[in-house]
């Protein structure tokens, strides 16, 4: 005859205890990753901090009026509507002079030329 074994014909219990033993092994390996992943981080993070060079003293400033600082970076995309690149570079400059800021600080969404009827 042959022998019947529990994991043939699990009863309740058996299929319980073999759903949270298989979600245990999940939970652990999850949590095991987490920790893989702060510990590479923190790694990684203190390499890049070793790695950059101290900052240089500032020079010391001449009296007079107060340098504003450069602003980096681009607003987004211009859209150009029947107008020349040449024009609108022209008008965004012309614009920026009249404001006294940097064309970085400004945003132009798009340029249109208004035409006379």
């Amino acid at each position: 005859m042959r022998s019947i074994s529990m994991l043939e014909h699990p009863g309740v219990g058996t299929g319980a205890l073999i759903a949270v033993m298989g979600y245990a092994v999940v939970f652990f390996g999850i949590v095991l990753l987490l920790v893989v992943v702060t510990v590479l981080g923190k790694v990684m993070l203190s390499r890049k901090k070793e790695q950059t060079p101290a900052p240089a003293p500032a020079p010391a400033a001449a009296p007079g009026p107060e340098a504003k600082p450069v602003a980096k970076g681009t607003a987004g995309e211009l859209k150009l509507y029947d107008t020349d690149p040449r024009d609108a570079a022209l008008i965004m400059a012309i614009t920026a002079h009249k404001l006294g800021k940097p064309i970085n600080e400004l945003r132009f969404r798009s340029i249109r030329e208004v035409k006379e009827k």
